[in-house]
C-alpha cells in the first residue's frame, strides 16, 4: 500500500470526513511530509470506493457546493490493520539489523 493511500485510511479511520478534511488531515498525521492536492486525492478516493476500502457516508450543499463525505468500510479498516502490522514488522526488523551491527564497523 502506498503511504497516501494508508494516510487517507488513517484520516478517516475515527469518523467520516470530506475531502478538504482528508487533505488537512493526511497533512497532520505525515507531519507535512505528505500533502496531496485535490486531483491527486479524488482519482485515489473513487480509486478506493472502486475497490470497497471506502465509501460515500454523505453529500450537503454547503455555501451552494456539494461536499462530499466519505467513511472507511470494514473491508477499508482491515486492510488499514493489515497494512499497520506489515509496518510495525519492517520496522522491527530495521531495528534488530540495526542493533546486530558489529562494533567499529564503518558507516
Amino acid at each position: 500500500m502506498h503511504e497516501p493511500t494508508f494516510l487517507i485510511l488513517c484520516s478517516l479511520a475515527p469518523a467520516p470526513l470530506h475531502g478538504y478534511g482528508i487533505i488537512g488531515a493526511v497533512e497532520e498525521l505525515s507531519g507535512g511530509r505528505v500533502r496531496l492536492r485535490p486531483g491527486t486525492l479524488y482519482t485515489a478516493l473513487d480509486r478506493l470506493a472502486r475497490d470497497g476500502t471506502l465509501a460515500v457516508d454523505r453529500e450537503e450543499v454547503v455555501e451552494g457546493r456539494l461536499r462530499r463525505y466519505y467513511r472507511i468500510t470494514a473491508e477499508g479498516r482491515n486492510a488499514l490493520a493489515s497494512e499497520a502490522s506489515r509496518l510495525e514488522a519492517n520496522a522491527a526488523t530495521a531495528r534488530h539489523r540495526l542493533r546486530s551491527r558489529p562494533a567499529g564497523g564503518t558507516a
